[in-house]
């Protein structure tokens, strides 16, 4: 349902930047929210930036001010712009779907899945 695109190269030192994009497939209705997840290695995957259907954004703690979630509706495609890459921002990161709204960003709240792209970023 959605494929992920890396726009940037996978492997990044740190301070570096690059970008995300994740297109759907099939009908999407601009009423769904996207997000992104990362899951580190040995870890949960956890919520990274969100894009609510009506414009709104939330950002994990960790990222705010260096991720940048944005949405094309026209074309079903989520990106997230990564600035000031760190080490610890070094994850396999997931775009997803959910079809009605929460208040809460949880990867159990969502419907729809990419299948995965890989960042690593070295020190």
């Amino acid at each position: 349902r959605c494929s992920c695109r890396r726009l940037g190269g996978g492997l990044v030192q740190a301070g570096g930047s690059l970008g995300l994009s994740c297109a759907a497939s099939g009908r999407i209705f601009t009423t769904y929210d996207w997000a992104w997840f990362r899951q580190a290695p040995g870890k949960e995957r956890d919520f990274v930036a969100g894009k609510y259907s009506g414009g709104l954004t939330s950002y994990a703690d960790s990222v705010k001010g260096r991720f940048t979630i944005s949405r094309d509706n026209a074309k079903n495609t989520v990106y997230l712009q990564v600035n000031s890459l760190k080490p610890e921002d070094t994850a396999v990161y997931y775009c997803a779907l959910r079809r009605y709204p929460d208040d809460t960003w949880h990867q159990s709240g969502m419907d729809y899945w990419g299948k995965g792209t890989q960042v690593t970023v070295s020190s």
